[in-house]
C-alpha cells in the first residue's frame, strides 16, 4: 500500500489506479449482453464505457502528452462522422475483448508515465499537443488530475448502472 504521505506523483497514480480497479470491477463476471445493456434514460453501457475509457487512455497520455498518431483501434476513425464511435463500437464485442482493450490502454498509459515521470522535468512536463486555441498545453499534472476526474466520474457511472443490472437480474 501506497504511503499517505507519498510524492505527488505516486499519489496521483495510485488515485488513477483505484479508479481504473473500480470500473473494471463494475464490469467483471458481465456477459456481452448485459455490458450492452443500456439503462433508460441514458443510452451508456458498461461496454461502451469501457471503450470510451480505453480512447481516453490512448489519447491524453498517447496523443496529446507524447504527440503520437492514435493508437491502432482509433486510426481509422473519422470523428466528425461518428464523435461517440468509442462508446458505440463496444456493442457485440466480447467481455474478453473489451476488458483486454481496456487493460492495454491502461498498461500503455502506465508505460508512458514511467517514460515521463523519469525525465528531469516530472509533472510539470508539457504536453506535445496544444489542446487550446491559444497554443497553451496541458502539464502531466493535469493530465493525470483529468484522467482522474475522467474515470472517477464513470467510476460513478459504472456503480448505478450494474446496480441495475443486478437488480434486474435479480427479478
Amino acid at each position: 500500500m501506497t504511503s499517505l504521505a507519498a510524492d505527488e506523483a505516486t499519489l496521483l497514480r495510485r488515485f488513477l489506479a483505484e479508479q481504473r480497479a473500480a470500473v473494471r470491477e463494475r464490469c467483471a463476471g458481465l456477459d456481452a449482453a448485459a455490458l450492452a445493456t443500456a439503462v433508460p434514460p441514458s443510452t451508456m453501457t458498461l461496454g461502451g464505457m469501457l471503450s470510451h475509457l480505453a480512447y481516453v487512455e490512448d489519447y491524453w497520455l498517447g496523443e496529446v502528452l507524447l504527440g503520437r498518431g492514435p493508437a491502432p483501434a482509433w486510426a481509422e476513425v473519422d470523428w466528425r462522422a461518428t464523435p461517440d464511435h468509442d462508446w458505440h463500437v463496444a456493442a457485440g464485442q466480447r467481455p474478453e475483448a473489451l476488458l483486454a482493450q481496456y487493460d492495454a490502454a491502461v498498461a500503455g498509459s502506465d508505460a508512458i508515465l514511467d517514460e515521463v515521470l523519469a525525465r528531469p522535468a516530472g509533472l510539470g512536463t508539457s504536453a506535445a499537443r496544444a489542446r487550446r486555441s491559444d497554443g497553451e498545453r496541458a502539464s502531466l499534472r493535469w493530465i493525470l488530475l483529468h484522467l482522474i476526474e475522467e474515470t472517477a466520474r464513470h467510476a460513478g457511472h459504472a456503480d448505478l448502472l450494474r446496480e441495475a443490472l443486478d437488480a434486474g437480474a435479480a427479478r
